[in-house]
C-alpha cells in the first residue's frame, strides 16, 4: 500500500505559527549608531552661560590671531575656578563656620565643602583635621556664570576700584585674586552679616604661559589695572 501523504500542519494543530508583531506595540530597537561629539556646545542652548557663548563666537576667534594660532583647540580656555573662604575663629567655635558655608553657597550656587587641616600647628592652636575653612570648585556653566557676575558686578562695587593687578599669575598660567569682604556680591545680605570673610578666587586656565592667560582674561573682561 501506498504511503499516505503526510498533510501540512495547520496552526492551532500542534505548530505555533510565527509570531508577528502587535499592532502599536515596541519593535525591536535598532542598534544606536555612536556619533563623534565635535567638543564644542550647542550654542543654541538658552540655559548656556552667556560668557560661555561669547567664548567660542567672539573671544576664541581673537585669540587665535592675537596669538598667531591655527588650531582652534590650541587655543587658551577656562578650565576650572576655585573659590577658598578662610574662617581662623573656627578653631576657637565651630558653629562660626555655618555662616561661612551658607554665603559661600549664595555666592557662587553650589554646596561648598569643608576644608580641614593637615597638619597640626601649636602657635596656632589648630589641630590636625580641625575645619578650617570653605571651598567650591566650579566648572561648565556655573564657572562661566560666577566669572561673568564677578567682573561686570563684584569688583566694579569694590570702593575705590581701580582694577586688578596685573601680577597675580603663577608662572602656569593660572590667577589667583583675593576679595577683602564677600559684601560686594549682590547675593549677600547686609542685615544679615556678622562678619566680614575674605576669599581666594583661583582662575585655572590651559594656557601654557601668563602671557596667554593674561589675554584670554583680558578678552573675557577682567578689569586689570593700567600700567
Amino acid at each position: 500500500m501506498a504511503e499516505k501523504e503526510k498533510k501540512p500542519q495547520q496552526p492551532g494543530k500542534g505548530a505555533k505559527p510565527a509570531a508577528q508583531p502587535k499592532k502599536g506595540g515596541k519593535q525591536a530597537a535598532e542598534p544606536v549608531k555612536e556619533q563623534k561629539s565635535s567638543g564644542r556646545p550647542k550654542l543654541n542652548n538658552a540655559a548656556s552661560a552667556r560668557l560661555r557663548m561669547r567664548y567660542f563666537e567672539q573671544i576664541r576667534p581673537a585669540l587665535m590671531k592675537e596669538l598667531n594660532l591655527t588650531n582652534p583647540m590650541a587655543a587658551p580656555r577656562l578650565e576650572k575656578v576655585t573659590v577658598n573662604m578662610g574662617v581662623g575663629e573656627a578653631t576657637q567655635n565651630a558653629k562660626i563656620l555655618d555662616p561661612a558655608v551658607a554665603e559661600l553657597a549664595q555666592i557662587t550656587g553650589q554646596k561648598p565643602i569643608v576644608t580641614k587641616a593637615k597638619k597640626s600647628i601649636a602657635a596656632f592652636k589648630v589641630r590636625e583635621g580641625m575645619p578650617i575653612g570653605a571651598m567650591v570648585t566650579l566648572r561648565g556653566d556655573r564657572m562661566y556664570e560666577f566669572l561673568d557676575r564677578l567682573m561686570n558686578v563684584a569688583l566694579p562695587r569694590v570702593r575705590d576700584f581701580r582694577g586688578v593687578s596685573t601680577k597675580s599669575f603663577d608662572g602656569r598660567g593660572n590667577y589667583t585674586l583675593g576679595v577683602r569682604d564677600q559684601l560686594i556680591f549682590p547675593e549677600i545680605d547686609y542685615s544679615k552679616v556678622e562678619k566680614m570673610k575674605g576669599m581666594n578666587i583661583t582662575i585655572v586656565t590651559t594656557a601654557k604661559t601668563d602671557d596667554e592667560a593674561r589675554a584670554l582674561l583680558r578678552q573675557m573682561g577682567m578689569p586689570f589695572r593700567a600700567l
